[in-house]
């Protein structure tokens, strides 16, 4: 087994929170979990990825040939559509539909979300914002995004979830559970 995600966004975002979840979660299902990560200009709002590859057998590179990923899982719809390069033809695109608007000539929002939902077979908008604001925090996004990844992952909900709650363990239990709430309401808004 083997399946390569990207994930992208904008710096602030939770974009390498995304992918220690969904690694942790993977070591403890016994997978090998290799990442690398681009640290953009993220104190300026730059772009931030992050490259995550899950295999039963151990994996030489941490780094994702274009044309291979089986899932981009992106904060933002820019940011998603910057790394259509890395998706598989037969991969899947899931994106918040929150448009971080960091630069004067920003696209518009209508038009660069249809663009997301025509830009691969397999594509999902997500309401990343609203879903986190009504789980308690919208800075809980990047959890309503990894519940929104489940439904393909080849990963147990219960090891996510438990990885959820081992990352986000020193930050205290009201924290948890509201990132809880949030990967539960991505997980709904899979479906």
């Amino acid at each position: 087994m083997k399946y390569d995600i990207i994930f992208a966004g904008v710096g602030g975002q939770g974009v390498l929170s995304m992918a220690a979840v969904i690694g942790r979660a993977a070591a403890a299902e016994g997978l090998s979990a290799r990442q690398s990560e681009v640290h953009g200009m993220a104190q300026r709002g730059g772009a931030v990825t992050a490259h995550l590859r899950l295999s039963d057998v151990p994996t030489a590179s941490d780094l994702i040939p274009r044309g291979a990923a089986d899932l981009i899982l992106s904060l933002e719809p820019v940011e998603a559509l910057r790394s259509l390069e890395y998706l598989s033809p037969e991969g899947v695109l899931i994106s918040s539909s929150n448009a971080m608007i960091n630069v004067p000539d920003y696209p518009d929002e209508q038009e660069l979300l249809k663009r997301v939902r025509a830009a691969a077979p397999h594509s999902l908008l997500v309401d990343a914002e609203g879903l986190a604001r009504e789980a308690g925090d919208v800075l809980a996004c990047n959890s309503v995004m990894v519940g929104a990844a489940s439904k393909v992952l080849p990963l147990k909900i219960e090891s996510l979830e438990a990885a959820l709650a081992a990352c986000f363990a020193r930050k205290g239990e009201s924290v948890i559970a509201v990132n809880r709430a949030a990967f539960r309401a991505g997980c709904a808004a899979a479906t």
